[in-house]
């Protein structure tokens, strides 16, 4: 009986336990920017501004990832940004860690062509090979996936 008992209480436990780690999925989420729109690039910074503030509130944490590629790269440009102050305000407002910002190096390396020089990346940024490969493999992972 006393086998029995502790059985049943130890297969409880282990469905609790089950049941805990489904609702502690982690919240992540990669935004698409391919557009060189002030508008475009703001919009996507408010989403994600608000999702921080969303499961901060509720005491959860959650990824984000923006991934800029085509035009909407200008966003990561050091040189022509018009969200730099908006990007450095929001890496401090997010936990460590909970934002990145993923600059398209093939799309980087085609406007150096175009351009005949240099094109600065921020440094907040970090270059993946291809942008659209990179919102695939986070989609393969799980992440959610915004494009604003």
């Amino acid at each position: 009986m006393r086998f029995r008992f502790t059985t049943i209480a130890l297969l409880c436990l282990a469905f609790a336990s089950s049941a805990f780690a489904a609702d502690t999925k982690p919240h992540r989420v990669a935004i698409q920017v391919n557009q060189n729109d002030p508008q475009v690039m703001n919009l996507a910074l408010n989403n994600v501004t608000n999702v921080i503030e969303y499961y901060r509130a509720k005491k959860e944490d959650v990824d984000v990832e923006i991934v800029a590629y085509g035009p909407g790269l200008h966003m990561l440009r050091a040189d022509t940004s018009p969200v730099q102050d908006r990007l450095k305000r929001l890496k401090e407002l997010a936990y460590p860690g909970n934002v990145q910002l993923s600059a398209c190096n093939n799309t980087k390396q085609n406007m150096e062509k175009a351009e005949g020089k240099e094109v600065p990346i921020l440094s907040e940024a970090n270059l993946v090979p291809s942008g659209v490969v990179r919102l695939m493999e986070l989609q393969e992972k799980g992440w959610s996936y915004l494009r604003p």
